[in-house]
């Protein structure tokens, strides 16, 4: 599975809100084993919002975590993007939604919350621990949340425990070497497409440093990738050291 963040609201754009969705699903999804392979955060703009659910449906294997815009007022204009996006860009009243906006509004469901209700077909309800204003999923594969981190976030932990069986091992090494990022290229280009490389440089005022990681979820092919890192170093007697979070 390929993990995406669609983080919609022109609040944070416009800074008047402070983004708190990239952290809390990076976080969770790292505990399963996963990194989020990309997120976007957009306007709350209709035809924006559908050109972009298309583009996550083309990519393989994806699931989309949209966060925003699935209220009543005239600028939620996510449940009809999803239609159009991935339905026929119609929106039918969901009875299971509009039977429990109505146990818990009574007539003040009316006249403007009760449009919550009205969803992309075939759509499944996803339940709202913090007041049971419901949330909706397409395909099982698009998961639409409210914007309020206290209401989408343990919805999307409780998606992810039921998504996710058995998370994957990440086995990660790393180091720090006194050197330049470019003494590492050549070993970075000899490892296989299965191992996860990446180097951070910076410079300092003794000098450069690179802090080099090198991770996969097998244990064995880790060791021996770090090995070929530390092998090269010591031949170049270029000074290097562990870093703590070594733990594999």
């Amino acid at each position: 599975m390929n993990f995406y963040a669609l983080i919609i609201g022109s609040e944070i754009l416009n800074q008047r809100r402070i983004d708190a969705h990239f952290d809390f699903l990076a976080t969770a999804l790292t505990s399963y084993g996963y990194t989020l392979k990309g997120s976007f955060v957009i306007a709350d703009e209709p035809a924006l919002i559908v050109s972009t659910l298309k583009y996550l449906k083309s990519l393989p294997k994806s699931i989309v975590f949209s966060l925003g815009g699935i209220g009543s007022t005239p600028d939620d204009y996510t449940r009809q993007a999803a239609s159009d996006a991935l339905r026929d860009g119609r929106l039918v009243q969901n009875k299971e939604a509009s039977q429990i906006i109505i146990d818990q509004l009574g007539e003040k469901a009316y006249p403007y919350a009760i449009n919550m209700a009205n969803l992309p077909k075939d759509a499944d309800i996803i339940e709202n621990p913090f007041n049971k204003m419901p949330a909706f999923s397409l395909d099982n594969r698009f998961f639409f949340t409210p914007g309020f981190p206290e209401m989408s976030h343990p919805m999307i932990k409780g998606i992810l425990s039921k998504l996710i069986k058995k998370p994957l091992a990440v086995y990660r090494l790393t180091l720090t070497a006194l050197c330049r990022e470019s003494e590492l290229i050549e070993t970075m280009r000899e490892m296989p497409t299965n191992v996860e490389c990446s180097s951070l440089p910076k410079i300092y005022s003794d000098g450069p440093r690179v802090v080099l990681s090198v991770a996969s979820n097998n244990k064995e092919l880790t060791i021996e990738a770090f090995r070929q890192f530390t092998t090269m170093l010591d031949n170049k007697k270029i000074i290097y050291g562990l870093n703590d979070e070594n733990a594999i």
